[in-house]
């Protein structure tokens, strides 16, 4: 006697299409898990690559803030120096420029300008020979009144002033402007 003889008729087809719908649901519940295996391994060397990939964005990027970080700092430096020579300048001006009021109100120093060639007056012009110590050597000379030496020596300690600052401004803009 054969299994299929014990089923009782009214129920051979369903028993003949439960077990076909057994055997469909196993095959495809083992398809499903083989190609869960080899979908998990997929997504695995995927997220794998990925993650490479992200680390080597990631490494390549801080390399980058590393040599930018580093121009910025050198760029820092290069104008703090300027910064500073600068400064120096300014400084060194300013001592030459009080140095010249201090001679010029302690009369070790007197100012004089040359006068025109066709005025004659002998009242007040110095002698036309020059010493050794004279820069200009003209026929005539009249002597500055103190007080307008002293103004004329801040005039031109604001020009000298000012001429220090731009080629300060210059070498700055220069400075930032210029890649390197």
């Amino acid at each position: 006697m054969r299994l299929f003889d014990l089923i009782p008729a009214q129920f051979r087809i369903a028993a003949i299409g439960s077990m076909l719908v057994v055997v469909v649901a196993g095959s495809a519940a083992l398809a499903w898990t083989a190609q869960d295996w080899r979908y998990g391994r997929v997504l695995e060397r995927q997220a794998r690559l990925q993650a490479d990939t992200l680390n080597e964005i990631s490494q390549a990027s801080a390399a980058l803030q590393r040599t930018e970080q580093d121009k910025r700092l050198a760029l820092e430096l290069r104008l703090h120096n300027k910064d500073e020579t600068h400064y120096k300048e300014l400084t060194d001006e300013q001592t030459k420029q009080a140095r010249l009021r201090d001679r010029l109100a302690t009369a070790d120093l007197r100012l004089s300008v040359v006068l025109a060639a066709t005025e004659t007056t002998g009242s007040c012009s110095v002698p036309t020979t020059t010493a050794t110590g004279r820069v200009v050597h003209g026929t005539a000379r009249a002597q500055l009144d103190p007080a307008h030496a002293q103004r004329i020596i801040g005039i031109t300690d604001a020009g000298d002033q000012g001429l220090i600052a731009l080629r300060a401004c210059q070498a700055y803009a220069k400075e930032v402007s210029t890649p390197k």
